[in-house]
């Protein structure tokens, strides 16, 4: 088993790379980055030479607003590398803001997150790109037993452990006992399937159209999977499809909810379908112990007393749904013994 020995002369860092947001935990320092997993690149000469303008919440803010010849890129999908080099280019930017880029510091030794669902393919390619980034030494980590480290959950006793981690791109269900996955089930579905059901909600119903970013908008301002005591309401901008002009619309809690609830059935059937094929002894543990959501999509209202309701389970939220991943491989980093609990993947680069 691979010992993590403390250097030095060299920092420890935990990647959380997700389909929307990047995260880096750097020992002893905590969370140190929180961006958008978005690179903004101009096309240059005749051979359409990239020419990188902006990463993270710059590029963000350009979605969709990019003059001819700009272009903003998501490297990776449904959290996969997409885009080899532009995965490279963000981490090592990343990495460079994350940590001091001078004498022993310029190499560190990095754990990285991978979906439980992942190949062995896409798994050596999280690594190779780590390593391109700049890392000395890299591992690689289940996203559902860091995000269980992270929250605290006793992954390491014979026990069983449910959690359920919805990112941007996929969400993972993942059953922990001593200290490995028994059961994982993930679904490609979670917080951009929802901002496009409220895209399509608004195009249908209204014939208005709306970007991306005002979707997300519009899903943390009033998306509900349950009914509120006081629904809420909305003002949204766009351009109607009809006339091409700008307009104003009023939409409810009500309609995004109905326009959401597809997704949230699915990811719904996939933690009713993973407790199915649970062993029973440690479905027992789950209800002793209830269901665990982590990530950004953990927030949407409503949505511990939905699953609670249906899988006649308790469900709790993180508290810190969106950091759960970092701060598992944080964790990881602050206490060497821990890691050896969990599988790991480890490549080095070439001296």
């Amino acid at each position: 088993m691979f010992s993590f020995k403390p250097n030095l002369f060299r920092q420890d860092v935990g990647i959380d790379i997700g389909t929307v947001n990047t995260v880096i935990y750097v020992k002893s320092k905590g969370v140190v980055i929180d961006e958008p997993s978005v690179v903004a690149v101009r096309r240059r000469g005749r051979k359409g030479q990239k020419e990188i303008i902006a990463f993270g919440s710059a590029a963000k803010k350009m979605i969709g607003r990019t003059p001819q010849g700009i272009t903003t890129l998501k490297p990776l999908s449904y959290g996969v590398i997409a885009d080899f080099d532009m995965t490279r280019y963000m981490i090592r930017h990343y990495l460079s803001q994350a940590s001091p880029q001078n004498g022993f510091f310029s190499h560190p030794r990095v754990a990285v997150c991978v979906p439980a669902s992942v190949t062995e393919v896409e798994k050596r390619a999280v690594v190779e790109v780590t390593l391109a980034a700049g890392a000395k030494e890299a591992f690689v980590v289940e996203e559902p037993l860091a995000a269980a480290m992270g929250i605290g959950l006793p992954i390491d006793e014979a026990r069983g452990t449910m959690i359920v981690n919805m990112g941007g791109g996929t969400c993972e269900v993942a059953v922990i006992s001593l200290g490995g996955i028994v059961i994982n089930q993930s679904v490609r579905v979670a917080g951009e399937a929802l901002d496009e059901a409220i895209v399509s909600l608004l195009r249908q119903n209204y014939t208005l159209a709306i970007g991306e970013s005002t979707a997300e908008e519009i899903k943390i301002a009033i998306g509900s999977v349950i009914p509120l005591e006081q629904e809420l309401r909305m003002d949204v901008k766009g351009r109607d499809l009809l006339n091409g002009l700008p307009r104003v619309i009023s939409i409810g809690s009500e309609e995004v909810r109905e326009a959401m609830e597809p997704v949230i059935a699915q990811i719904e059937e996939t933690v009713h379908s993973t407790l199915e094929r649970t062993p029973p002894e440690l479905v027992r543990d789950i209800v002793d112990q209830g269901i665990m959501l982590s990530g950004g999509t953990a927030n949407l209202r409503g949505l511990n007393i939905r699953f609670a309701d249906a899988l006649n389970v308790p469900v709790h939220i993180a508290d810190q749904p969106v950091y759960s991943v970092a701060l598992g491989l944080g964790r990881m980093l602050e206490m060497p013994r821990g890691k050896e609990s969990v599988s790991v993947t480890v490549e080095k680069q070439d001296a």
